[in-house]
């Protein structure tokens, strides 16, 4: 079984990003990025909406880590500590050496292939570090831009599930993308 260990946090870099541990200093942006409609859109989950539900949320994501369950990182640009988004492996199930990858970024940073390259360096590290065997990602059939980013990253289409997910009086299809470690 995966032995996971995330303790101390690892920061991770690239070309133009560093990505870091979320704190509660990041709180403004957790707020912008998760009480806005446009960057929700695909995200089936309630919106933000005070200070104090964005505190939640961070609170969340550090209980996540201390207890191995899931990784997240601030996308930051070098040179500005300010949190522009947030991308990690969600989901770790370490019986099946697998994680589901998540990412979001501000409406104001998309189309510049940020993701791409925060995607590259969190796979690297799923791969290599984490030891995981694959990752998937979870996306709504709508949404276009991430399914070009994933394709991007040699991810594959799995699935597409029907209504599978009940969400607001609705059920919404979701479709799988993975990738394998085939090192």
């Amino acid at each position: 079984m995966l032995q996971l260990n995330f303790e101390p946090f690892p920061n991770l870099e690239t070309e133009r990003l560093l990505l870091r541990r979320v704190s509660n200093a990041d709180v403004k942006e957790i707020l912008e990025l998760r009480s806005n409609a446009e960057t929700m859109k695909y995200i089936p989950r309630p919106l933000l909406k005070t200070e104090e539900d964005a505190l939640e949320h961070i609170a969340m994501i550090d209980a996540k880590i201390e207890n191995q369950e899931g990784i997240n990182w601030a996308i930051t640009l070098k040179g500005s500590p300010k949190l522009i988004g947030i991308i990690g492996h969600y989901r770790i199930r370490p019986e099946n050496y697998r994680a589901e990858l998540g990412y979001m970024l501000l409406p104001q940073f998309h189309g510049k292939g940020i993701i791409p390259e925060a995607i590259k360096e969190v796979v690297k590290y799923g791969f290599e570090e984490m030891k995981l065997h694959s990752i998937e990602a979870i996306i709504d059939p709508d949404n276009i831009a991430s399914e070009k980013v994933l394709r991007k990253n040699g991810f594959v289409k799995e699935a597409h599930l029907k209504e599978n997910e009940f969400y607001e009086g609705r059920f919404l299809d979701t479709v799988i993308y993975s990738l394998i470690n085939n090192s």
